[in-house]
């Protein structure tokens, strides 16, 4: 094997393995919640639409049983996400409690700053606490690129084949316009959720979940590219890269987004205190 099929196959195993784990932090977050309101519905059924067309296109185009089975999979927990939303929207109403109260917890974060005047500054906790969350994101990446080169291994190990030649890529149309139905759906599906960002500011969202897209989208391309650059191994696979390596602008604006929300409301918080103290 070539070191450009090996480091292809490495990049590949760790964009499943980070597929497979890309919406845990989101289902989490939202059960941890009881809400789904962070999310942006439209942003989860484009996104639900695009994962429809890419397991359409892998079929039409006959990629392997665990590349079907991934988009299954990503169906299901699109799935997942939808329920998870209306289904807190129902208990919620049913339980008689004020919608997106989850978003508005003011008074709360102000109750003990006003028992006690030996609080730990808010700044300083808001800092340990995105420290913290940095510690925990990158343990987390550390795991899933561990688990994408053991399986690697492993698949090298267990299913070795001799090396055949490789056949010339024939681009067939209807998997290539399958393919480019779903990149257009996956970009577009992070709009409604930026511009559902600016008024729940992030709150709700998990960051972790786009880490994980972002990480997914880059070594999924990156496998692409560093298997062959010839340009019929590009245009085959035009649509898909598109559809990763596109989204990922539109990922880290989204990031972007979570890291200026939290520092304006760090400085809130720190103004608000300078104000008590000096009254």
């Amino acid at each position: 094997m070539s070191t450009s099929d090996a480091l292809s196959g490495i990049l590949g195993w760790i964009s499943i393995a980070t597929w497979v784990v890309v919406y845990s932090p989101q289902i989490y977050e939202n059960w941890r919640l009881k809400s789904g309101e962070g999310l942006s519905v439209p942003f989860v059924v484009i996104w639900l639409l695009g994962d429809l067309c890419n397991l359409v296109g892998a079929s039409m185009a006959g990629l392997l049983p665990t590349v079907i089975i991934l988009a299954l999979y990503y169906t299901l927990c699109d799935t997942i996400l939808l329920v998870q939303i209306y289904y807190y929207r129902w208990a919620s109403r049913t339980d008689g409690d004020v919608p997106n109260a989850t978003f508005h917890q003011d008074a709360d974060e102000e109750a003990p700053l006003l028992a006690s005047s030996d609080a730990r500054h808010p700044g300083d906790e808001k800092h340990s606490s995105m420290k913290r969350q940095c510690l925990e994101y990158s343990a987390m990446v550390v795991c899933v690129v561990a688990a994408g080169v053991a399986a690697w291994a492993i698949s090298e190990k267990v299913g070795h084949v001799e090396e055949q030649p490789k056949e010339g890529e024939v681009v067939e149309w209807r998997s290539q316009l399958m393919g480019y139905i779903s990149a257009v759906l996956y970009l577009g599906s992070r709009v409604p959720q930026i511009l559902k960002n600016l008024d729940t500011k992030c709150e709700g969202l998990s960051p972790a979940m786009f880490v994980f897209s972002i990480m997914g989208n880059v070594t999924y391309g990156l496998s692409i590219c560093v298997s062959s650059m010839e340009w019929e191994h590009l245009v085959v696979n035009a649509s898909w890269l598109a559809g990763s390596l596109l989204t990922v602008f539109l990922d880290v604006l989204v990031l972007g987004q979570f890291v200026y929300y939290r520092r304006a409301q760090a400085g809130s918080t720190v103004g608000q205190v300078e104000r008590r103290e000096v009254r």
